[in-house]
């Protein structure tokens, strides 16, 4: 059965999410197999109580009050390829793995590159659980999940029912799927990626990573070095976690970065085209040319909450910094795009029990 931990134990969720903010929960179940997790989510719903489900906290900004329902801590294991060999002794056809959804995600990564698993190396680094990466389709340096993911194991919440979702019914799109259209409704179990197998990475296709690893845009290069190179740049921008380091505080970039008319792309905003005709721009080009530059925020409420000293995307917590420091400077440096350009940045995290719109209040249930 599923582990519920007594109250006086519940650990506050700044704890377990790494902006290192939120209060308590009102309940706490650990669901260490897919049944049990299953079985926590259907009996805090017919409850009637709201559900967090809590798997690496890395895309979550939790009120200071806390959450007043249940946080179902995803704590599954499991990685299962459909072939015993890996690296060039693996069937030609590629690989099917399958990860439960509390997996870390980079351990994953780690495990694949090592394996000989080509397709989710440049998504190194990533904080959070494998469960939470099709919900967001999460994506960098040129990779994206939805490139790799053919299937999501799901309970859906709505039809009490669990089920298997194909990668085109996932509606994945830049930053979005399914799953974060409609939230709450369904609990990712497991993720089953269709991987090709070798020893060289997909071809590079982002022009950072290119200059670091010293190849062409569109060459490819040994799987160990892209994720080597991934994780100096993340590091560089403060967003490989480390304890020690305020940089990395944080819920990773704050921002997605804007999809406009091409007729509304501020002069010299960087621009990539689109299926729709619309162009993509770089939200940190937008953060910086409108003021803001890296470490601002001394001057924005109490001062505990600041942009990173590497990297404008990152909304960071100094150490003392309250949800509230933190939204604070969200909001300020928002509106303050907004002004200047004409574009309002969306953020990126989940905020839970509380909102950039202070006058907003959402419903609390995850």
């Amino acid at each position: 059965m599923a582990e519920a931990a007594p109250g006086p134990t519940h650990p506050r969720l700044a704890e377990r999410t790494t902006l290192r903010l939120g209060g308590p929960a009102a309940r706490w179940v650990r669901a260490s197999t897919e049944a049990e997790l299953v079985a926590a989510v259907a009996d805090a719903d017919a409850a009637g109580e709201p559900v967090l489900l809590l798997g690496g906290g890395s895309n979550l900004v939790v009120a200071d009050e806390g959450f007043a329902g249940t946080v179902v801590e995803v704590a599954t294991r499991g990685v299962v390829p459909d072939v015993d060999a890996g690296g060039a002794d693996a069937a030609c056809g590629g690989v099917l793995v399958t990860v439960a959804a509390g997996e870390d995600w980079d351990g994953f990564v780690a495990t694949a590159v090592d394996r000989g698993w080509v397709g989710v190396e440049a998504l190194s680094g990533i904080p959070g659980s494998v469960g939470a990466t099709p919900v967001q389709n999460v994506g960098a340096y040129g990779q994206e999940v939805a490139q790799t993911i053919a299937s999501v194991r799901t309970y859906d919440r709505r039809d009490q029912q669990v089920r298997t979702l194909a990668n085109a019914d996932c509606d994945f799109s830049y930053r979005q799927s399914r799953f974060k259209a409609e939230p709450g409704r369904h609990v990712v179990l497991s993720v089953t990626f269709q991987l090709a197998t070798g020893t060289l990475a997909a071809p590079v296709r982002y022009g950072e990573l290119s200059r670091v690893l010293g190849v062409e845009a569109g060459q490819r290069a040994p799987l160990r070095a892209v994720r080597e190179a991934v994780l100096g740049l993340r590091a560089g921008k403060g967003m490989v976690l480390d304890a020690d380091d305020h940089d990395t505080w944080s819920a990773g970039s704050f921002f997605t970065n804007p999809v406009v008319d091409a007729d509304a792309l501020p002069e010299g905003a960087p621009a990539w085209e689109q299926p729709d005709g619309r162009v993509k721009t770089s939200a940190a080009w937008l953060i910086e040319h409108a003021g803001f530059g890296r470490g601002y925020g001394a001057d924005v409420g109490t001062g505990r909450a600041r942009l990173s000293s590497k990297h404008t995307l990152a909304l960071t917590n100094r150490g003392e910094a309250s949800t509230s420091d933190l939204l604070a400077l969200a909001r300020h440096v928002r509106d303050g795009v907004q002004e200047r350009f004409g574009v309002r940045l969306v953020n990126e995290p989940v905020l839970l029990g509380c909102d950039l719109d202070p006058h907003h209040h959402e419903d609390d249930d995850a």
